[in-house]
């Protein structure tokens, strides 16, 4: 199989607090690829439907709404920046609520059109490393190399608590540990594009293993693939 013009496309879905987004970083920078968090993407078009007051009952008004969203992945001194409309919301859209109602808001056929064709766009050149819930199954189905990192309820419960008690948010595990149990729920059970591993994908379960564990394993794969694929002609 030749190379895209940039590399290969990697996938890695999974469920919420997988650590997908910590390491699709780690393993775009080692690679010397480009991550696409479209989860941030999401959570941004989230946020700006919270804030504009938008019915999601509503398939009309949703879909005027998404036809005026501007959302964009910057680098600023090797931070990802996520901007809405312009504005930096990288931060807005980490709390608790903005993840049960990403889930929510993620699973709009407007919302996902809006962004898919923003997704498959950025990553059609190849040198990405793209992390989501539907990105080896609807975004990138073609993608060279698919990733299924998953862990159980409890751990990523505990990961989720340690980051938002790291801000300041006073949240317990018990409370935590409902929330990602609810998330589950909801992206797995929605109509549009659910949570669910590609029959090609390689099942990676992170409980038991550190980040640079996970990355490394990661990167070997990628590496053989890479090295291994026909040059264009």
């Amino acid at each position: 199989m030749p190379l895209r013009p940039d590399g290969i496309v990697i996938a890695i879905d999974g469920p919420s607090g997988a650590g997908k987004s910590t390491i699709a970083r780690h393993l775009a920078e080692r690679l010397g690829y480009i991550q696409i968090d479209t989860g941030a993407m999401y959570r941004a078009a989230a946020l700006l439907l919270a804030h504009a007051g938008v019915d999601l009952g509503d398939p009309a008004a949703v879909e005027t709404f998404c036809q005026n969203i501007d959302i964009r992945l910057e680098l600023d001194s090797g931070r990802q920046i996520v901007r809405a409309n312009g504005s930096d919301v990288t931060d807005q859209i980490r709390s608790p609520e903005m993840s049960l109602l990403t889930s929510q808001t993620a699973s709009l056929k407007p919302v996902r059109k809006a962004l898919l064709k923003a997704q498959q766009q950025m990553g059609s050149r190849g040198g990405v490393v793209l992390e989501g819930r539907d990105i080896g199954t609807v975004v990138f189905p073609d993608a060279e190399i698919k990733f299924y990192l998953s862990a159980s309820v409890e751990e990523r419960a505990r990961r989720r608590c340690e980051e938002m008690n790291s801000k300041g948010e006073a949240v317990s595990l018990a409370e935590t540990v409902i929330d990602v149990e609810k998330r589950d729920l909801q992206d797995s059970e929605r109509e549009i594009a659910p949570l669910r591993q590609a029959e090609d994908a390689l099942l990676i379960d992170s409980s038991r293993l550190s980040i640079d564990e996970v990355v490394k394993s990661m990167e070997a794969i990628c590496r053989q693939k890479i090295d291994n694929a026909d040059p264009l002609p």
